[in-house]
């Protein structure tokens, strides 16, 4: 058999000596061994050691994990609306500014730093197939394309599918956590433009139950005219419209004026949402806009009058046409 020399024994003597300088006695260079065919680390062990090297740990658990402090985990949010900053979360503008104007109905507080309005309405795909009216559901979004409320139609079936665009409802305008702080009340009423008893009217509540304005329809044989009303039924400002108000590829703007003045201060636009849509929907689009410094009561009675235009002008049911002016 193969016998190792005693040259070839002494050549690794040395070399191991020589790997061994600069390392203390006490340490050794390499992993040592140890019973059980484990090593043991040049490096300090902590105190307490590492366990049992038999024992392996359980799959998915931490070596030397503390438990008393918890984890950070990451918790996505929600998916950014349309409109807002790229990449970035679009939430609701939450909270009121730091000094809420005395007489502020609660839930309006955000209406105070804003001079325009988006109302979007929801396209119902029951209604765009069969022609079977639903609720109307909207939402409202600032400048910037972020859900500030949202409103929904309230009455029963029989009610809007054979009084139509006329029909009466109770509208139920929340915030996003889910708090009605506007309700919009529609009573019943003929169209006619030779009757001025008939005419078109809305009560404004904010917060539900307490009114602080109407919008009358005012008597005009050819243009859609409307008085925006406060609490006690008096005239506050005009709303005069277009004698065809017809959105053929283009806007149609109600002209917002003073109570003694023809200067436009604000509008309401309904706005063209492409050829599809007109066509094969009543799915409208509008945007308000108002003074900045105007009463906050009157911009939620301005969002009303939005509404009870939608339904006068631009609502249809089944094959119905909409109502183009105040004769139809």
């Amino acid at each position: 058999m193969f016998r190792s020399s005693p040259i070839y024994e002494k050549r690794l003597t040395r070399e191991d000596i020589s790997c061994q300088r600069g390392y203390p006695d006490s340490q050794a260079p390499y992993p040592m061994p140890h019973p059980g065919g484990h090593s043991v680390a040049p490096y300090p062990v902590p105190p307490g050691g590492y366990g049992d090297p038999s024992q392996a740990p359980p799959p998915g658990f931490n070596m030397g994990y503390n438990p008393g402090q918890p984890p950070v985990m990451y918790q996505p949010g929600p998916v950014p609306e349309y409109g807002g900053p790229p990449g970035a979360i679009s939430p609701a503008p939450v909270g009121a500014p730091a000094a809420v104007p005395v007489g502020v109905p609660p839930g309006l507080e955000y209406l105070t730093q804003i001079d325009q309005i988006l109302i979007h309405q929801k396209v119902e795909l029951l209604e765009a197939f069969i022609g079977f009216e639903t609720n109307n559901q909207y939402e409202i979004k600032n400048s910037l394309g972020q859900k500030i409320y949202k409103a929904k139609e309230k009455n029963d079936c029989c009610t809007r599918n054979c009084c139509g665009s006329l029909r009466s409802f109770d509208m139920k305008i929340k915030d996003n956590m889910d708090r009605e702080v506007i309700r919009l009340i529609r009573p019943f009423r003929c169209v006619s433009c030779w009757c001025p008893c008939c005419l078109q009217e809305m009560e404004v509540q904010a917060p539900p139950g307490t009114t602080i304005g109407f919008i009358k329809q005012d008597w005009h044989p050819f243009v859609p005219r409307f008085s925006i009303q406060g609490a006690n039924k008096e005239t506050v400002m005009k709303l005069e419209g277009p004698c065809f108000a017809c959105n053929c590829c283009g806007d149609v703007n109600f002209e917002l004026k003073g109570k003694d003045s023809d200067k436009p201060i604000g509008r309401i636009s309904k706005q063209w949402s492409g050829l599809l849509k007109e066509v094969f929907t009543d799915t409208d689009n509008f945007g308000i806009q108002f003074p900045l410094d105007m009463d906050v009561k009157m911009k939620a009675v301005l969002m009303g009058a939005c509404f009870l235009i939608d339904f006068m002008f631009f609502e249809k049911v089944g094959e119905a046409n909409q109502r183009s002016t105040v004769f139809s």
